[in-house]
């Protein structure tokens, strides 16, 4: 049974849009907020984003309702679940996930800065909301829809739904080109960052590549020399890889990446944003869309990466996703291998077309990961602080700007053709 919209940071009644666009389709917008992931039929949730142009598995229902139901993006954790839906004469036609935010943890586009600046004149700045998926800095759809008119109509839903609710602000992160512009026509400010991903086609040509040998010859020779000195440092450690796909990842297996990904928070002094009940249901519910390495020494392991994987036909070709990493013992250049190059000769092994490398990172370029401009969209319900966030970010835009431009300077891709592959 579908629950009832709460009240907690979401509407108690159906919010109705009216679409002054001349259509021939019957009726007005209807805007509904639910507490969790059950108030949308999975096969309704994933049918509308299997329809959009940049699908990702973390958009997935069971993606998100394994997040909810493992305790890991909860109330208790600041992460308070609003699942909304717009339909029109009863058909669902957009969604999304919305959190009521406490924090700005687990985001990745990072507004300290604003809620401090809130803070100092006396405003609260939290509860705000957050359209993403948390903890996950993958660029995709975020508001499915079935068109145009349906994404702009479920944007004013969400501001209307905002204002009436209290909360101060709306974030859409990581959103996809047609997110974006539908946030730009309702007035949202936008926000670039800066991410680096690998793609599976030779500098001129565009063909893929054949080999990772054949993809490391288009490298500049000081960065080919480079690669080949920290694999050869790794395996003279005498740490071999294997790998691991869908339900080949046995249960001992992901206890082992749990224990390693643990680790790796703790290390740094946080606690892991995901708990083990999470990954037990992505083996459950979602075992293909996975791929672990794991680092072996003496028959033991003592490192792995897990990486995401995205639907083989999805549009634009398939893709790969660089997510967790966690090591038992450490050894010279295996962050490297078990993050870079492994995952990427499995990708030119397989026919995987782009990996993306996750959030920041400049020493990903040294691997052939280039940056790429990643937006969000904001709207401030203050006026006073509205306008100087968007002072801010015509400034801050001309500088990622700039900083793009500084790191196509330093591709690491040969400058000549003619250069040697040394």
């Amino acid at each position: 049974m579908e629950p009832a919209p709460t009240t907690t940071h979401a509407t108690d009644r159906a919010l109705s849009l009216h679409d002054d666009a001349p259509t021939d389709s019957p009726g007005d917008y209807t805007l509904q907020c639910h507490p969790s992931p059950d108030g949308v039929q999975p096969h309704e949730w994933d049918a509308l984003l299997e329809a959009q142009a940049h699908p990702t598995p973390f958009m997935r229902h069971a993606y998100l309702a394994a997040l909810h139901d493992s305790g890991s993006a909860v109330p208790d954790t600041g992460w308070t679940p609003v699942f909304c839906t717009l339909r029109r004469a009863g058909t669902l036609v957009a969604a999304c996930a919305v959190y009521a935010k406490s924090h700005s943890y687990g985001e990745y586009v990072f507004d300290h800065a604003w809620a401090h600046a809130y803070a100092r004149h006396g405003v609260e700045y939290y509860p705000k909301a957050v359209v993403a998926v948390p903890f996950t800095p993958v660029p995709g759809a975020r508001l499915l829809a079935v068109d145009a008119a349906a994404r702009a109509m479920l944007v004013q839903g969400l501001v209307q739904w905002c204002t009436e609710t209290g909360l101060s602000s709306l974030h859409l992160l990581f959103a996809a080109s047609e997110d974006v512009e539908a946030a730009r026509a309702n007035g949202l400010m936008l926000r670039q960052t800066v991410q680096f991903h690998w793609q599976n086609a030779a500098p001129g040509t565009g063909a893929a590549f054949g080999s990772f040998d054949e993809f490391l010859a288009t490298l500049s020779q000081d960065k080919r020399k480079k690669i080949r000195q920290e694999r050869r440092r790794v395996a003279e450690a005498g740490v071999s890889f294997r790998w691991a796909q869908g339900r080949a990842i046995t249960p001992s297996d992901w206890d082992f990446f749990y224990q390693c990904y643990e680790r790796t928070y703790w290390e740094h002094g946080n606690a892991p944003y995901l708990t083990r009940d999470f990954f037990q249901r992505m083996a459950q519910d979602m075992p293909e869309a996975w791929l672990l390495f794991v680092a072996e020494r003496g028959g033991e392991p003592i490192a792995c990466s897990l990486i995401a994987l995205g639907a083989p036909d999805a549009p634009g070709g398939a893709v790969a996703y660089g997510r967790y990493w966690g090591a038992l013992e450490r050894v010279d250049c295996l962050h490297f291998e078990a993050c870079y190059y492994q995952p990427l000769a499995w990708c030119i092994a397989h026919g995987v077309q782009r990996f993306e490398g996750g959030a920041q990172g400049e020493h990903k370029m040294a691997r052939a990961l280039m940056p790429v401009a990643t937006t969000s969209a904001h709207w401030l319900a203050h006026p006073g602080f509205a306008s100087a966030v968007e002072d801010f970010l015509r400034r801050e835009g001309r500088g990622v700007d700039g900083y793009l431009q500084e790191l196509q300077e330093h591709s690491p891709f040969k400058a000549e053709a003619g250069e040697g592959a040394g």
